[in-house]
């Protein structure tokens, strides 16, 4: 019954998106535009209002950009319009949001004093990109690596819930959330690294470093 519940939500979900993704098509805008639109508002967001304490506002805004992630993949899906570039810009601007959040809070936690945060933040900048890193090195050398406790759903959704406790100004919650974030993200890359060192050491084929 769950499993149904499940499939029948996301498929719901679908539905509206794809509505939405008719729409914006007929009017002319790409998944790229969107793309680039949404980490644009997410980038605006960590400047303007993260790093200004506006943490609820920040939240919100990076929030409503989720439905972009949405939207892209969308609109190419049913535009028909899939390609290998759109791939790479929608990574490439996924890694620009991630930083532009986490260096966003980190600057305001510097601003209040809060050093510990701030290396929190400033440390899961790091290494998050780290875990994207490891991941498209692997696969450009022939190893399949989609291990790992914390991918970028995830992040998103612990640095979100963290600054929502901040919000009702539990102490040192941004500190726990980033501290967790920091660790987890540690844990991936490592279990993403002995995937990759197993995978390509049973392909036998000697690559230069």
């Amino acid at each position: 019954m769950a499993k149904f519940l499940r499939t029948s939500g996301r498929a719901g979900v679908r539905r509206y998106v794809d509505a939405a993704a008719r729409l914006l098509i007929r009017v002319g805008v790409s998944a790229n535009a969107v793309t680039v639109a949404g980490t644009a508002l997410v980038v605006a967001a960590a400047v303007l209002l993260l790093s200004q304490g506006h943490l609820l506002a920040g939240l919100i805004v990076v929030g409503l950009s989720v439905l972009t992630d949405m939207l892209d993949g969308a609109i190419a899906r049913v535009k028909g319009t899939s390609s290998r570039f759109g791939a790479l810009l929608d990574s490439t601007c996924d890694r620009l949001a991630d930083g532009a959040i986490f260096a966003g809070l980190a600057y305001y936690l510097l601003a209040e004093d809060r050093y510990l945060g701030a290396a929190l933040a400033l440390t899961t900048v790091v290494v998050s990109q780290l875990v994207s890193y490891v991941k498209a090195r692997a696969e450009s050398l022939g190893a399949e690596c989609n291990v790992g406790i914390v991918e970028r759903p995830e992040r998103l959704i612990i640095a979100g819930l963290a600054v929502l406790v901040e919000v009702f100004r539990v102490p040192f919650a941004l500190e726990a959330g980033l501290g967790l974030l920091a660790v987890l993200s540690t844990v991936t890359v490592v279990q993403r690294l002995v995937h990759s060192h197993a995978a390509l050491a049973a392909s036998e084929e000697p690559v230069d470093a």
